[in-house]
């Protein structure tokens, strides 16, 4: 069967070459703004010039409004793709070329000469322990020729969103990034303006895809029109701002757990912190623990050698990689081990979130070891203070008590534990109100 694509084609034609198969290949996808062909003739020679270098099986994908014969006439003298977009705007140009896009990494950049071709071997060199890589003015050894108000700007508006978002990012709106492809499959992407910048990088980072800042210095070819198009970024990023930060505090944001341990809420922070504190001296001389319900919390870095964390949310073992144990995609109420596989098996704020009939306390018991420990953290709705607290939690933004709907206490969870033959041996409280318990399972 012959290839059915320019991609294909490209890398059937790199394996041929290299006489072994190819496994990544590149969309390079490019808005181009209207009078900008003759910059579009300098650029793609350029581009394909390094891809060449890197022996790269890629496709590249010019984007415009409407169709523009000068354009059409230097894409094709360059072996671009050139796609029409049907919506106005620098974010549908981009929706366009991610929509058509076959390579395994999409690689974005203007056509106005801002993002040097030299500069895509950087990036394309950092695929390999990023998701998302960005070439930033605003790490470390970045930089940005500009005029000073367009830099002061720049510079207040991405400080902004990254305070305001809780993002370890600074340069949110470089459009110069290389995707991996499936960091954007599946998005809600909605933006058509410039706010598509800062709505595909923190939808990527909620969804626990890696994101990485590669120093770069971006040299202006000159501030033609630049007041407008600026005013029309500050528009639509504040457009897009409150969106944004209902994603960063839904607790099914990838890092909601861990982001918790650093909270700017003092009690959040604290509770997070004791809870750290307790769980990792209860299961400590255990050995390897099964973490079931690991969310993306700390304590996964906590966990002895050869333990396994597990969540049925794969956002949270993406993020929870950078732990460096293993993480996999499991229930806990088929928890995918054989009987007795653990000598100490985790399970914290879990178990209010599902049935009390589900078959996960069963579940945990039949995986751990006999003589072996249970450590299981819930809220203790015996106390006062937690009836309180979660009554209080309500009210706040955000806030997810309606979602636990199995409520335990102490003496319940004693009783239904020895009834599976498990022992108390110790117990933890954060503020009398969520309550930690180990267990040892007979022999």
């Amino acid at each position: 069967m012959k290839p059915s694509t320019d991609l294909e084609r490209a890398s059937a034609r790199a394996a041929a070459n290299a006489g072994s198969p190819a496994t990544d290949t590149l969309t390079v996808v490019i808005a181009a703004a209207r009078g900008s062909a003759s910059q579009l003739a300098r650029l793609l020679p350029d581009l394909h010039g390094v891809l060449d270098r890197l022996g790269l099986p890629r496709e590249v994908i010019v984007v415009a409004e409407g169709s523009q014969e000068d354009l059409v006439a230097a894409a094709a003298d360059a072996g671009a793709r050139l796609l029409v977009q049907d919506v106005r705007g620098y974010g549908a140009a981009l929706q366009r070329g991610f929509a058509e896009a076959q390579g395994e990494f999409i690689l974005t950049m203007d056509a106005d000469l801002w993002h040097p071709s030299s500069f895509v071997e950087t990036l394309w060199s950092h695929r390999a322990n990023a998701d998302v890589v960005i070439a930033s003015r605003y790490v470390p050894g970045g930089g940005a020729a500009m005029s000073p108000v367009r830099r002061a700007a720049s510079r207040a508006l991405n400080a902004f969103f990254s305070i305001g978002l809780d993002l370890p990012i600074r340069d949110l709106s470089s459009g110069f990034r290389l995707y991996r492809t499936a960091a954007l499959r599946g998005q809600n992407i909605t933006a058509v303006d410039f706010d598509i910048l800062q709505q595909t990088l923190v939808q990527a980072y909620a969804e626990g895809w890696r994101v990485r800042e590669i120093p770069f210095v971006y040299a202006s070819r000159g501030a033609s029109g630049w007041t407008v198009r600026g005013v029309r970024v500050a528009l639509a990023w504040l457009r897009q701002f409150g969106a944004l930060w209902l994603l960063r505090n839904s607790i099914l944001a990838a890092d909601y757990d861990s982001r918790a341990h650093d909270s700017r809420i003092p009690l959040q922070r604290y509770w997070q912190r004791q809870r750290r504190r307790h769980i990792t001296e209860l299961i400590a001389g255990c050995g390897p623990v099964l973490d079931i319900g690991c969310g993306s919390s700390r304590i996964i870095g906590d966990l002895p050698p050869r333990s396994v964390a597990a969540d049925v949310l794969l956002r949270k073992l993406r993020y929870g990689r950078r732990f460096n144990r293993w993480v996999i995609q499991a229930s806990g109420f088929a928890i995918p081990f054989a009987d007795a596989s653990f000598p100490c098996v985790l399970c914290s704020q879990v178990i209010e979130h599902v049935p009390k009939s589900s078959p996960i306390l069963d579940e945990l018991c039949r995986v751990l070891e006999p003589g072996g420990r249970l450590v299981l953290g819930t809220p203790d709705y015996a106390k006062w203070q937690w009836v309180t607290i979660e009554k209080l939690y309500g009210l706040v933004p955000g806030g997810y008590a309606d979602e636990h709907i199995s409520h335990y206490t102490r003496d319940e969870l004693v009783e239904i534990m020895a009834a599976r033959g498990l022992l108390l041996e110790a117990e933890r409280y954060i503020l009398q109100g969520e309550l930690i318990l180990a267990f040892r399972k007979r022999r």
